[in-house]
């Protein structure tokens, strides 16, 4: 067989430059490709991880499976909170018996047994508010902070106010749903002044031993008082995060226990 004619040439110099260039383009186009494709991730990845925090704060899980609102939260709510449940003003209900310091009848701060005026403690109507905000009581120990199941001793959590601790107390036919809401709150791991807080149920039978009639949440600091018709935990942290001492959120100390900060 006669040989073929070979059509095949070699590539010019020009050619073989030009060849090389659009294979430099097309692997630089794949690496600007790979890098953009590599930033997107990155940032779908920050975007999920700031979600996942806000989620976190906004909506922190508790023991039983719900979620916690965040303190920021519960304080930009307070205002409007303590409207829609009835909350009044934070009041001052003064000194037991009407007598400040200045009086030599000033017993606001008389332990019971340690003042012969008082050998026990006395009748709780007696006190300038119903609860107590402040006068005779128990002196040799303090009520630690916490969520209380039952009714605590009043004479030692009198003392704890005298040490800049606060009480949430809580009327016995208070919606439970409200209530479990508070305690779950202050029954938290995370840091929200709790190791200053009491929560409590208001049940002492007789007279000064219950709520008044129309209040379900009564808010104590000493010598501070906030009643509400029902219970709201924005309210109930507005007044703790400020009326406990030390504060949480940074928040300025607006009470005037004569020994804040003390062990309680």
């Amino acid at each position: 067989m006669p040989n073929q004619p070979n059509d095949a040439r070699r590539p010019t110099k020009a050619e073989r430059k030009e060849q090389a260039r659009l294979e430099r383009d097309s692997i630089q186009r794949q690496m600007a490709a790979r890098k953009r494709n590599r930033a997107i991730g990155l940032s779908l990845v920050a975007l999920a991880a700031i979600a996942a925090v806000v989620a976190v704060v906004v909506l922190r899980p508790d023991s039983s499976g719900g979620s916690l609102a965040a303190p920021a939260d519960l304080l930009s709510q307070a205002a409007d909170a303590a409207q829609a449940a009835g909350c009044s003003e934070v009041q001052n209900p003064g000194f037991y018996a009407g007598a400040d310091q200045t009086s030599p009848d000033y017993v606001d701060q008389a332990h019971v047994g340690g003042d012969a005026r008082f050998p026990e403690l006395p009748p709780l109507d007696s006190y300038p508010s119903t609860p107590p905000t402040s006068g005779p009581h128990v002196g040799e120990t303090t009520l630690p902070a916490g969520v209380y199941d039952s009714t605590p001793d009043i004479g030692p959590l009198i003392h704890s106010l005298e040490h800049g601790g606060s009480v949430i107390w809580l009327s016995p036919d208070a919606p439970q749903g409200q209530v479990d809401e508070i305690k779950a709150f202050y029954d938290q791991d995370d840091p929200v002044g709790q190791d200053r807080v009491i929560v409590a149920t208001y049940d002492y039978g007789g007279a000064g031993g219950l709520l008044p009639d129309g209040t379900q949440m009564a808010l104590v600091g000493w010598h501070r008082l906030q009643t509400c018709a029902m219970p709201d935990l924005a309210v109930a942290f507005d007044f703790t995060s400020q009326y406990s001492f030390p504060t949480t959120q940074d928040r300025e100390y607006a009470g005037e226990a004569p020994e804040a900060g003390a062990p309680m």
